[in-house]
């Protein structure tokens, strides 16, 4: 902020003079910094999502650092409730985020967790890992890539042959299309392909030790946590099964392996430089803040790696300490959010108090051109140079 005043006696007393010195005081009382008050996050969730994410311990931390959970009216527009901070939803359906887009549009300066646009990268399988294939990640501390895979939308009995093609070792994998269901099946031979359900994405079984790494983002935060997963899958598995066999729900929180007596070549978390580099690079690619990466390690190698699955606003109740990282990133959001709001705000004030204080200052000095004024912190000016300056 530039101020300052002219220097002498002789313009003592002067009511022009005074009336701009009272101008730029109450602009400077403009841009000081409003008193703290409760940071509003207005959530939309389903209410299973809403039971297993606000938990007793959520609120109670949220309280106590400011922060006010209020539920959102679907069937209202976002504008008539509030006012929010943040807006923090994980729904789908196209009159969803057709009121989130409208209240995004008149509303810039709430922060929406996460854009519609983003999110629905990871709500098909089909294009989910395609950020990651395209990273190429490979350094000193290990090789990221994805399975190769397969997207399959046609008659049931055709797949075989177009697994062939396209040279897909069995077993696979086969996921739902739309990543809204967690259930995913194991086939082992050609014949149980045929038994499939498209639309599916059709994924490379990868030996992994029977251990997963559930990786949560959480804005800048990263915690990782292991998880029991598919057991390996040998030449006599191959040969000796047939048929689909059907996975519910492969990885969940009683399924924890952190605990567990493991192969520490299995249990050995990815370098966390690693994974660092890789949710930097996913944020920015995605445009997202909130998600987690399914990775497993190449069973008999220490950095080679697979990201398999991703999902956005994941079970973030089962992260151990989830109350703590998400109440701080939600503070952390306010934060930067208020530094925005004021460098814009102390910029346009700045520029009002120059014009201001040179409006003012030359009254003075043309008045009197051997009467000089200082800056603050800066240069004595005379009332020719300050002329010049301020129709700069």
């Amino acid at each position: 902020m530039v101020s300052g005043g002219c220097v002498g006696t002789e313009g003592e007393g002067d009511p022009e003079a005074a009336a701009a010195v009272a101008v730029v005081e109450r602009d400077e009382a403009v841009v000081a910094p409003s008193p703290a008050r409760e940071l509003v996050v207005g959530y939309a969730l389903t209410s299973k999502k809403a039971k297993s994410f606000l938990q007793p311990k959520l609120r109670g931390l949220a309280r106590k650092k400011g922060i006010q959970f209020v539920a959102i009216d679907q069937k209202r527009s976002l504008s008539d409730q509030g006012p929010f901070d943040i807006v923090l939803h994980k729904l789908t359906g196209k009159g969803w985020q057709q009121l989130l887009e409208e209240y995004r549009e008149s509303h810039p300066e709430v922060t929406v967790l996460d854009p519609p646009g983003a999110i629905a990268h990871l709500l098909d399988r089909q294009s989910m890992l395609r950020e990651v294939s395209e990273l190429d990640l490979s350094d000193c501390y290990g090789k990221v890539g994805v399975p190769k895979q397969l997207f399959v939308n046609t008659d049931p009995s055709s797949i075989p042959a177009a697994v062939m093609r396209a040279g897909l070792s069995l077993p696979l994998v086969a996921k739902p299309l739309v990543a809204k269901s967690h259930e995913l099946s194991l086939a082992y031979d050609p014949t149980s392909l045929t038994k499939l359900e498209p639309p599916l994405v059709l994924q490379e079984f990868v030996n992994h030790g029977g251990v997963m790494f559930k990786v949560y983002i959480v804005g800048d935060t990263i915690k990782v946590v292991r998880r029991f997963s598919l057991p390996n899958v040998d030449e006599g598995d191959v040969s000796n099964n047939a048929g689909v066999f059907r996975f519910p729900r492969v990885s969940c929180a009683a399924a924890s392996a952190d605990d567990a007596d493991l192969d520490p070549h299995v249990a050995e978390l990815p370098p966390r430089p690693l994974l660092e580099m890789l949710a930097r690079e996913l944020r920015r690619r995605l445009g997202l803040r909130l998600f987690n990466i399914d990775m497993i390690r190449e069973h008999g190698t220490r950095d080679r790696f697979y990201v398999i699955d991703m999902n956005y606003f994941p079970g973030y109740g089962k992260m151990p300490g989830y109350e703590h990282v998400f109440t701080d990133f939600l503070l952390s959001l306010a934060e930067k959010d208020y530094k925005r709001r004021s460098s814009y705000s102390s910029g346009e004030g700045s520029e009002q108090q120059v014009v201001i204080f040179c409006v003012a200052s030359l009254l003075w000095a043309l008045a009197s051109d051997h009467v000089s004024t200082t800056l603050v912190d800066g240069p004595r000016l005379s009332g020719g140079a300050l002329l010049g300056l301020c129709s700069s």
